[in-house]
């Protein structure tokens, strides 16, 4: 099976006064269809910056990104905002790309508009179902963001991104901010729309223990480079970089402890983040 998404040397630089800051450094991977590819590193990695230009809004200064095979580097603004139509970013902050004087019901309609989905009826039956696919009440359609929890706000950002019928969903700590119950959730309904709706995810996040559940490969990387990548469970058992090592060492645990090469002992489980990002 082909990759739905490779990255080819893909380099992105920064000028920051008269200096150039290498922010992503010749990174190459591949994501098979329906699948799910975790970025891990510290801040200043350069995971944010490489989804953004996955995305399209970063331009790269080399390399190539291709999408079923076919560049979308390299082309005019529109004809990329046409190619990169499969692709969706999930905020880390899902409240701020709602907007607070309108409901959620037109506020995920808006996209079907656009789309071209002209009968109001059948845009707010397509709402309602979305709602109900994510876990929400459909008359939540008539609330307002500041009417749901952290959790909820989380599943209204995934519902209006799933109705624009996207192939691959950039998740950028998609539960950053959240308890430890509500993260469990999330990270259910995120697997569940995954299979349900044939999703691909390119996942970035810090924090190892989400790792470790959703991820089916996991990238490290370490100032715009990847030093380790794999499939998660063999680089969670034997990380062969010591950076690897050292974040996995780094992630608070309930009890036990990991061993220098990364294996757990005892009845441990990562909870939080390593090292803050």
């Amino acid at each position: 099976m082909s990759p739905l998404l490779e990255v080819d040397r893909l380099t992105i630089d920064f000028r920051v006064d008269e200096r150039i800051v290498h922010a992503v450094r010749g990174l190459s991977f591949a994501v098979q269809p329906g699948k799910t590819l975790a970025l891990v590193g510290e801040s200043g990695s350069g995971k944010t910056t490489l989804g953004r230009a996955i995305l399209g809004l970063q331009r790269e200064t080399a390399g190539e990104i291709l999408l079923d095979s076919k560049s979308v580097s390299g082309l005019p603004p529109d004809a990329a905002r046409r190619a990169r139509n499969a692709i969706q970013y999930v905020h880390q902050d899902a409240g701020a790309a709602l907007d607070p004087w309108w409901n959620i019901g037109r506020t995920l309609a808006e996209g079907l508009l656009i789309q071209g989905v002209k009968d109001k009826a059948e845009r707010m039956e397509r709402v309602r179902a979305m709602l109900l696919a994510v876990g929400l009440d459909p008359e939540s359609a008539r609330r307002y963001p500041h009417e749901f929890s952290g959790g909820q706000l989380r599943r209204v950002s995934l519902a209006r991104i799933l109705l624009l019928q996207p192939r691959i969903l950039i998740l950028d700590e998609p539960t950053s901010g959240l308890d430890m119950s509500v993260q469990a959730t999330v990270l259910n309904l995120l697997l569940e729309l995954r299979k349900q709706f044939s999703l691909t995810y390119l996942f970035i996040s810090h924090d190892l223990s989400v790792v470790e559940r959703l991820a089916d490969r996991i990238a490290i990387m370490q100032l715009g480079r990847i030093v380790e990548t794999g499939f998660t469970k063999d680089v969670f058992a034997r990380p062969a970089h010591s950076y690897t090592r050292e974040l996995l060492n780094a992630a608070p645990r309930l009890s036990g402890r990991r061993t220098s090469d990364g294996l757990r002992t005892g009845q441990t489980a990562s909870l939080g983040a390593a090292r803050s990002a």
